[in-house]
């Protein structure tokens, strides 16, 4: 089927917590406790998000049959898990969710919504996306749907349809959430010049200082991904401004200044954003770091937390062999790796499961079955320095010296400084073949 040129034509009116395309921010109240498990305080966080939640408990505990009530606190309780990475809160959410569903079944597109978006944190795409669509055939102009609905059907690898969800949402609520979602479709189709105006017409229009450094962030990757560091560096830095407490711009200074030379400065950066949100990702990249410095005692300490965080994940209903695929595949047991990526492959055929895939099928000695991954996760031209150098190096081992000779290229010239672990590796393997 033809792909639909997404079209950024539309005003930007960026707002509040519109990244995540299902709740605003609500007003202040004082804290309160509850047993139940569903109006329980988020512990320590003072924000307006915080007090959002804990305005909503306390109107619910006195009208308990407020349908929206329950609804936007349950997509609050994403949120939030979102912000802190405590997946703890996703149970209360799943909570507060159906009990607005229970309270209105019929036509209550906020939370079917909610619970897609809370599918979608939990990697169940599928049931994400049936939820959207069902929270749209309920209200053919509820737009947070149709953000929920392009993500879920970008992780199901359903391209068109990712695209389609897209133009809806340009369409319908032109702003932050629609713009920051476009900017993703239009890099993985390899197209970063459009990616950035669809992120600068975002900012320009930006007013709250969360959201302008959540588009400098965007901004920046880009910028990290096509090898311009210091670029990227400078606008890490204008988040930073914005917004101090906005922890991916810090984890974001801390890959530039590991990539230009300054590992100590970015041990501590990563450390900080890691006191703050403890996502796996983080760890890795913050392990990954530690090993390339030879300081292996930290580094093994940084894997054995990744561990320790799905553990929690998984145990508060995520499903996200993804992540634990790719660290097994480069630092556990490739067996392992294969496996879990083969189920999440049968989950979604997203290219970054294809890429996982293909290099854990290369580490396991499969070179044959990983080359056709391999290229899958290259199809839509999306410039990735890691898919190439992975596709460069299982065509190596199968002796296919041009190809591997021009992706090994490719991985280095995008992005010289990709992996702090993989990139020596890259240039050898480029004097080797070349």
């Amino acid at each position: 089927m033809r792909r639909l040129p997404l079209l950024i034509t539309t005003a930007v009116l960026c707002g509040g917590l519109a990244a995540l395309g299902v709740v605003d921010r609500a007003g202040t109240t004082p804290r309160s406790t509850s047993a139940d498990s569903s109006l329980h305080e988020p512990p320590g966080v003072d924000s307006s998000l915080a007090r959002g939640i804990a305005k909503d408990q306390q109107r619910l505990r006195t009208s308990p049959a407020d349908a929206a009530g329950w609804s936007r606190l349950g997509a609050e309780y994403v949120e939030q898990a979102r912000l802190t990475a405590d997946p703890a809160y996703y149970p209360k959410a799943d909570e507060a969710l159906n009990r607005s569903l229970s309270t209105q079944p019929d036509g209550n597109a906020d939370a079917l919504t909610g619970l897609g978006a809370l599918a979608n944190a939990r990697h169940r795409f599928a049931d994400a996306r049936d939820l959207a669509e069902r929270a749209i055939a309920a209200a053919p102009l509820h737009w947070p749907a149709y953000a929920v609905l392009a993500d879920a059907r970008t992780q199901l690898g359903d391209d068109q349809g990712a695209t389609e969800a897209v133009q809806h949402l340009l369409d319908l609520r032109p702003g932050t959430a629609s713009f920051t979602r476009a900017a993703y479709d239009l890099e993985q189709h390899g197209r970063t010049d459009d990616a950035r105006t669809a992120l600068q017409r975002a900012l320009e229009d930006a007013f709250d200082p969360a959201d302008r450094a959540f588009c400098r962030y965007q901004i920046a990757e880009l910028d990290r991904n096509g090898g311009h560091v210091e670029q990227a560096l400078t606008g890490y830095h204008q988040a930073l401004a914005d917004d101090p407490t906005y922890t991916p711009a810090l984890a974001g200074r801390a890959r530039a200044e590991a990539a230009l030379g300054d590992p100590d400065a970015a041990v501590r950066d990563y450390t900080a954003a890691l006191a703050r949100v403890p996502l796996p990702q983080y760890l890795l990249e913050l392990g990954e770091l530690q090993e390339s410095l030879g300081h292996l005692t930290e580094a093994r300490e940084q894997y054995r937390l990744l561990t320790a965080e799905q553990q929690l994940a998984a145990a508060n209903g995520v499903v996200d062999d993804l992540t634990l695929g790719q660290y097994q595949a480069d630092h556990g047991d490739p067996e392992q790796a294969v496996t879990l990526l083969r189920a999440e492959w049968q989950r979604r055929h997203h290219v970054l499961v294809a890429d996982a895939l293909a290099w854990a099928l290369h580490r396991q000695g499969h070179d044959a079955d990983a080359l056709p991954l391999a290229e899958q996760a290259q199809q839509h031209g999306w410039h990735n320095a890691l898919f190439a150098y992975h596709r460069g190096e299982i065509e190596r081992s199968l002796g296919l010296a041009d190809a591997a000779r021009q992706h090994l290229a490719d991985a280095l010239r995008t992005d010289p400084s990709f992996n702090p672990l993989q990139v020596p590796v890259a240039r050898t393997s480029l004097k080797v073949v070349g």
